[in-house]
């Protein structure tokens, strides 16, 4: 979504190619153009982040965004311009070596100069995705484990609709020993984190006005019971997004 004239907010979005997409789910831009702060809701959308940000009251800096279990109030100052990489989990263990589990629900800074990128760096969002695509490429590990592969293969085709136990048996690793996994890296058990997916997975419908189960869930109840328990309102409003608050609908594609 390019900014027309006279609007305050400009947001791209570049998916990347696919010899890196088992890693990296999007390159994406949000700046504010305006001089004025904006109150906004981040929801919960099962991605881990790393921001590349500055504002007229910020310098340049880097952050690395872990996942998010609700959604949290933000302020999005004026003349804020933010370029950012999306990861799919397996890139926390092969591209930072780390666990986010203490970034849940946080994030921390990172040095200014992290793989080797700078200010200048988020003058232009073309630019930025070719250098933060080539890095990658040189982060890409020889093997991957072949179980966990799979697991997270299941896990996004999914859209997190398919039960623990079921993602279990396809993978062939024992449902403990994948919570435990899941606990020790990202901070959640795999049940919360395929929640989220489909919490996430049901945002375009919301934002056309299908308040009813698109993604598994049981009934219109238990639909409306999570997403409360995520969003902290109701679907009908989520699809209102009074004052355009929850950033995330604002950058969904119209149908």
């Amino acid at each position: 979504m390019d900014r027309d004239k006279g609007q305050d907010f400009e947001y791209k979005l570049l998916k990347p190619d696919k010899s890196i997409a088992d890693f990296v789910e999007s390159f994406w831009m949000l700046q504010n153009h305006s001089d004025y702060n904006k109150d906004v809701v981040i929801l919960p959308d099962g991605r881990v982040d790393l921001f590349f940000s500055r504002s007229a009251t910020e310098p340049f800096h880097i952050t690395l965004s872990g996942l998010e279990t609700q959604s949290d109030q933000a302020i999005l100052t004026g003349k804020t311009i933010m370029f950012a990489i999306s990861f799919k989990l397996p890139a926390i263990e092969y591209f930072f070596h780390n666990t986010v589990s203490t970034l849940l629900n946080n994030a921390k800074y990172l040095p200014v100069d992290f793989w080797g990128f700078n200010e200048k760096d988020i003058q232009d969002f073309d630019f930025f995705c070719e250098k933060a695509a080539q890095k990658i490429q040189t982060l890409l590990p020889r093997e991957i484990d072949n179980r966990k592969r799979k697991l997270f293969d299941l896990i996004y085709a999914s859209k997190g609709t398919l039960s623990v136990n079921a993602l279990s048996e396809e993978v062939s690793w024992s449902s403990r020993q994948i919570n435990r996994f899941f606990r020790q890296q990202f901070g959640l058990s795999l049940k919360a984190y395929c929640n989220i997916l489909r919490f996430r997975a049901s945002f375009p419908d919301i934002k056309e006005g299908k308040l009813f189960p698109q993604e598994n869930f049981a009934d219109q109840s238990h639909f409306i019971k999570e997403v409360k328990k995520l969003a902290g309102v109701s679907p009908k409003e989520l699809k209102r997004n009074q004052n355009g608050r929850f950033i995330q609908f604002l950058t969904l594609p119209s149908k």
